[in-house]
């Protein structure tokens, strides 16, 4: 059976289940499960999108980044560098009879879908699908679209402080589907809101491990007046970073904005720890991997659909950033109450974003 959002019930179970995490398993426990991660060619050091995921599985089992004690033992992870090794590696961790096949991004949707309905009796999880009508598939999706228009609020609200006259925007995406344009369109809406003429410029690098490709869209949008890029590209993002990192550290008033992951340490640009990332739009997918590794050890999982939207806090920004004033954030909550408090809604889709008054009729996103 498919589920929409958590509902009320939902958010208490996964709470509860939440609860539970994060105790260091013994190896005499007979309770331990075990997990593979299985993710693109980005892989778990992406700092981003797996990293989250990544993050989830070491909590669950009480560890931690720098120390991976059940690594090997209790969970593990495979990279594949191509995508002709997806239904191969899928296939190798159901053979080895792990407990719980994780894997990451829609582009694994037909893979996974064809291992597993071959394999019925097998666990999966997939993050950011939502179309696989398979009982032994859990999928986990996001409302990315709700946590990207409050990093919009927030990119316009800075270029506002800051006496930006006529400010340009810049979204550089990976390859381009129905998730990625969540992330854009969420963006857009928010920057619209608190500028309603303003410009913005979009871009795909068609690739999650292409971060050369994405520097070079950055230092020619910011050649050419773009004041700050958000990116949700995976790894490839960390090209826009980069070179928003060379430009300040050049005295150049110019910002990215990170994604998934809180990147603000990945755009420290000096000894005084400076970041050039401005925020960063936290796509909660530790929650997600915590979820479906509980719901297998307590003997509850099926195939269902679990949203982890801003009310469950499943999705938010990052407020590390010292640069962002106290005003900005007044600014980006007051957003976030009205959208939990149902005062706002945030299209998903670019087909429903062009319904919206102002809102650009040319970006590349694309729905499906």
């Amino acid at each position: 059976m498919k589920l929409g959002k958590i509902g009320t019930f939902g958010l208490v179970f996964l709470a509860l289940l939440l609860a539970g995490c994060g105790k260091p398993k013994s190896d005499t426990d007979s309770s331990d499960i075990n997990v593979r991660l299985l993710t693109d060619s980005s892989g778990k050091d992406d700092k981003s999108f797996n990293a989250a995921a990544w993050r989830g599985i070491l909590q669950y089992y009480g560890d931690t980044w720098e120390n991976p004690a059940g690594q090997g033992r209790f969970y593990d992870v495979i990279t594949a560098q191509t995508q002709d090794q997806y239904i191969p590696n899928i296939q190798q961790a159901t053979d080895e009879n792990y407990d719980l096949i994780i894997t990451t991004g829609f582009t694994f949707a037909d893979p996974l879908a064809q291992v597993a309905e071959k394999n019925p009796d097998h666990n999966y999880m997939i993050v950011d699908v939502d179309w696989i009508d398979l009982p032994n598939v859990l999928q986990a999706v996001f409302a990315e679209h709700e946590g990207s228009y409050l990093v919009g609020v927030a990119a316009a609200e800075k270029a506002v402080e800051d006496g930006i006259q006529n400010p340009r925007f810049g979204f550089i995406g990976g390859i381009p589907g129905a998730t990625i344009t969540k992330f854009e369109v969420g963006y857009v809406q928010g920057i619209l809101s608190v500028l309603p003429d303003a410009r913005i410029d979009d871009y795909y690098v068609d690739d999650w491990n292409d971060p050369a490709k994405a520097k070079a869209q950055a230092k020619n949008w910011y050649d050419s007046g773009v004041y700050i890029i958000y990116s949700a590209a995976g790894a490839s993002g960390n090209g826009t970073i980069a070179q928003a990192k060379e430009y300040r550290s050049q005295g150049k008033n110019v910002w990215a904005i990170g994604v998934d992951s809180d990147q603000y340490e990945e755009g420290i640009y000096n000894e005084s720890g400076d970041s050039a990332v401005y925020t960063s739009m936290l796509k909660r997918v530790e929650s997600a991997t915590l979820y479906g590794l509980n719901v297998v050890k307590e003997g509850n999982f099926r195939g269902e659909v679990i949203t982890f939207d801003l009310s469950a806090d499943g999705v938010g920004y990052a407020e590390t950033n010292p640069a962002m004033s106290e005003a900005v954030k007044a600014k980006v909550n007051e957003a976030a109450q009205k959208i939990t408090g149902y005062l706002i809604t945030i299209a998903a889709t670019n087909a429903a974003a062009k319904e919206i008054p102002g809102f650009p009729q040319n970006l590349k996103a694309k729905d499906d």
